[in-house]
């Protein structure tokens, strides 16, 4: 009986071979069009394969290393497909598999069919049309998925990833910002290790009560920060001598003059619509000071200025051009606008006390410009001029 047992052993491991070396050249063939999502699909679903075997001790404890070998044999000069590889790649089906999709038209899936050959399969959509990843893992109903990022980044920085955020939600962190920043995978994990995830601190807002789609409050949230370097504007560079002697119409200038960095330091999909535009109600006049429109939030985004400490009569007149700007502004598609007032100091326990009870949605932040960094890092930072030469 032991005997036939290793037999039947041996051919269950010989046909794994055969499915993962299927799913490799056709993961090849596809990867050939230039695409790192292939690539990912081909992980996801060898992942799965292996998981679905070797968790239930059906090829023994030296199967992959079995496979591994025997793979290189076939498919000579074949690079990423070890045994720690291949767990790897389990690791990777394991902690994602939520996204699996079990249906007939998924680009990646293990089909229980009558060929054993295609076990692994890449198959094209029913339309013909080529090999789409976003039709194999089901992210529809996973709310703030990092669809675009998670398809960019390699498979190496998503293995550092899992290992190192076991929280779903650091995880979408992360991919974002290894995406964002060209994080390299060697320096992933001691990133992860100073949990910036954890230390990020938000705008305090009402968002909460006041923006009622789950997705979208969720993205508002975590889009706006508690605090804005604006290392860009110097005080000196304005002309000033006295810093008491700059006002909101100065700074405002100077983000309006140096509007793309001010939108690249808020974030991305940022659209400037214009400063101190013109609102009108019932014969009366509001100047807003900065109006930009978000495409990720699909709202308008109103930024009131101001140079000292936060009052709370700046959320009265925030509403009050938020009001118009939804009423007279605000196209039919579109979210409610969203109001931030950006000033340079503030009480955060008494900011989200008072503004708990505005209907709505509103932040304060604060910010920093050159002038307000320490010495000892100003004088570290290379001369504007210089950098302009190098340049």
């Amino acid at each position: 009986m032991e005997e036939n047992k290793d037999i039947k052993m041996t051919q269950e491991i010989r046909q794994a071979v055969a499915d993962i070396k299927a799913a490799i050249l056709q993961g090849q063939y596809e990867a050939c069009k230039g695409v790192n999502r292939i690539q990912l699909a081909v992980y996801f679903g060898i992942g799965k394969y292996v998981s679905q075997h070797s968790r239930k001790d059906a090829w023994g404890t030296s199967a992959l290393e079995t496979i591994s070998n025997q793979l290189r044999r076939e498919l000579p000069g074949l690079r990423g497909y070890s045994a720690s590889s291949m767990k790897n790649m389990r690791k990777f089906y394991e902690n994602w598999n939520m996204l699996d999709v079990q249906n007939p038209n998924s680009t990646i899936a293990i089909a229980e069919t009558e060929n054993p050959n295609s076990t692994i399969a890449i198959a094209d959509l029913e339309n013909g049309q080529q090999i789409d990843i976003y039709h194999a893992i089901s992210i529809n109903d996973i709310k703030d998925f990092p669809i675009e990022d998670f398809f960019r980044l390699p498979f190496t920085h998503h293995i550092r990833i899992i290992e190192g955020a076991k929280d779903m939600s650091a995880r979408y962190y992360y991919i974002h910002r290894a995406v964002e920043e060209n994080i390299a995978s060697d320096d992933l994990p001691a990133f992860i290790k100073n949990n910036p995830y954890k230390d990020q601190k938000l705008m305090p807002s009402n968002f909460c009560q006041t923006i009622h789609d789950p997705v979208q409050m969720r993205k508002a949230v975590t889009m706006f920060k508690d605090s804005y370097l604006l290392d860009y504007i110097n005080v000196e560079e304005i002309g000033v001598r006295d810093k008491n002697d700059v006002d909101e119409r100065m700074i405002e200038k100077e983000i309006v003059n140096k509007v793309k960095n001010f939108i690249m330091t808020l974030g991305d999909d940022f659209t400037f619509m214009g400063n101190q535009k013109l609102l009108e109600v019932y014969g009366i006049e509001q100047f807003p000071d900065l109006l930009f429109f978000n495409r990720e939030l699909n709202a308008m985004v109103v930024i009131e200025l101001k140079m000292g400490e936060f009052k709370t009569s700046y959320l009265g007149q925030l509403m009050g051009y938020m009001s118009i700007l939804d009423k007279k502004v605000k196209k039919a598609h579109e979210n409610p606008s969203i109001g931030i007032v950006l000033c340079k100091s503030a009480n955060r326990e008494y900011v989200e006390f008072m503004i708990r009870d505005y209907s709505k949605p509103m932040g304060v932040a604060t910010y920093k410009t050159a002038d307000d960094m320490p010495d000892n890092l100003r004088k570290a930072l290379p001369d504007i001029e210089e950098l302009k030469k190098l340049i």
